[in-house]
C-alpha cells in the first residue's frame, strides 16, 4: 500500500501574518530613493513630496498603474532615467463626494472608482467593464487614462460628455481645467512642467438628463476601441433639449466634443427631424483616420449610427414630446 506524501506548505502561507506587518511598518509616509546604473525611482509618500519631486525634475516619467508605461519598456525598450510613481501616494487614492461632485484620486484604480462612477452614470459602469482586463483594471487608474492622452482612451470621452473637471498641481499652484480642454492636440496636453493630476471631479448630473454611452470594437472584451461614443441630453419640462454634451474617442487626435451635433440638438424637440439634422451636422465635427481597426467612413458611419441607437433608446420618453404640448395646448383653449 502507498503512503500519501506529505507536502510542506507554501512559505507565503505560513508567513502570511509577518509579511503583513512587515508591510505594513514600510508603509511609513516616508518618501523612498532607489537607484541604480540605469536610472532612479522615486516614491513619494504623500503629494507634497510628489509635487517637490516632480517640480524638481519635470522630465521624470510619472507612473501609475504602469499599464501603458510599462509597454514602453518592455516592448519599446526604452530606459526611463526617472520614475517618479505616484500609485501609492495616499492623497491621491481617495474617492469622495464634495459639493462639485465625485472626486477621485490620480491613483485610484477603476476597478475601485467603478461602483462610484456606475452610481452617477450606469451606462460608464459597463464602458468601464469592458477596460482591459480585470488585471489592467486593477493596476490602471481613471486619471492615468486621461494623463497619457491617447484619442482611444476609453475614460475621457465619457468622462467630457459627463462634464468633468481636472484637478491639477504644480508645486503649491493648484487649478482646475474642464477635462475637454486637458487635450490640445495629439500627444500635447494643457500640463506645464512639474504639474501633474491630482483628481478629476464628475459634476452630479442634473434632473431631465439622459446618459449614454457605447463602445465599438473587434471584440466585446479585452479590446482597443475603434470608435467610442457618450452621449448627456438634459431635457426640458416641454421636452426640449436643453442642453447637449457629446464627446467621441477615436474620431479624432484627441477625445473631442461635437460641437456642431450638441448646437443642432440644442432647444430642439427629440424627433426624427433633429436626430438626422444632428447626423448631418456630425460631419462637420469630426475627420477621422483610417489605421488598423477601422476605416475613416466606418467611424464616421458608426458615430451617426451611435445618434440612431441614443434616439431609439431614449425617444419612448422624449420623441413625442412635441405632439403631446400641442394636445395640450389646444384642450387649453377648448
Amino acid at each position: 500500500m502507498k503512503q500519501a506524501l506529505s507536502l510542506p506548505g507554501d512559505v507565503l502561507d505560513t508567513q502570511t501574518e509577518a509579511i503583513k506587518t512587515r508591510l505594513k511598518a514600510l508603509a511609513d509616509g516616508q518618501t523612498v530613493e532607489i537607484s541604480g546604473q540605469e536610472g532612479r525611482l522615486t516614491l513619494p509618500g504623500n503629494a507634497d513630496a510628489l509635487a517637490t519631486a516632480y517640480q524638481a525634475d519635470p522630465q521624470a516619467t510619472l507612473v501609475a498603474g504602469a499599464t501603458d508605461v510599462g509597454l514602453w519598456v518592455t516592448k519599446g525598450l526604452r530606459t526611463l532615467p526617472h520614475v517618479i510613481s505616484v500609485g501609492l501616494v495616499p492623497d491621491l487614492r481617495t474617492i469622495e463626494y464634495t459639493p462639485d461632485g465625485l472626486r477621485i484620486g490620480a491613483a485610484v484604480t477603476y476597478t475601485q472608482a467603478k461602483e462610484a462612477i456606475a452610481a452617477m452614470l450606469p451606462d460608464a459602469g459597463e464602458v468601464i467593464r469592458r477596460i482591459g482586463s480585470t488585471q489592467v483594471r486593477n493596476a490602471g487608474t481613471v486619471c492615468g487614462n486621461i494623463g497619457n492622452g491617447s484619442p482611444i482612451g476609453d475614460g475621457p470621452p465619457v468622462l467630457i460628455a459627463a462634464g468633468a473637471v481636472l484637478k491639477l498641481r504644480c508645486g503649491e499652484a493648484h487649478r482646475s481645467l474642464p477635462l475637454e480642454e486637458y487635450f490640445l492636440a495629439y500627444g500635447k496636453q494643457d500640463r506645464k512642467p512639474g504639474e501633474f493630476i491630482e483628481a478629476v471631479v464628475i459634476p452630479q448630473p442634473q434632473p431631465g438628463t439622459v446618459f449614454r454611452a457605447y463602445k465599438i470594437s473587434k471584440r466585446f472584451d479585452q479590446d482597443i476601441s475603434a470608435v467610442l461614443g457618450a452621449f448627456a441630453l438634459t431635457f426640458e419640462t416641454d421636452g426640449r433639449i436643453a442642453s447637449a454634451r457629446i464627446a467621441f474617442g477615436g474620431m479624432a487626435a484627441t477625445p473631442k466634443r461635437a460641437a456642431a451635433t450638441e448646437a443642432a440638438l440644442q432647444g430642439q424637440f427629440w424627433t426624427e427631424a433633429t436626430l438626422r439634422a444632428a447626423q448631418d451636422a456630425m460631419k462637420a465635427d469630426f475627420e477621422p483616420i483610417s489605421d488598423m481597426r477601422s476605416s475613416a467612413w466606418y467611424r464616421q458611419t458608426v458615430a451617426g449610427n451611435l445618434l440612431t441607437r441614443l434616439f431609439a433608446e431614449t425617444a419612448p420618453d422624449y420623441a413625442g414630446a412635441e405632439t403631446r404640448l400641442a394636445g395640450w395646448k389646444e384642450q387649453a383653449y377648448v
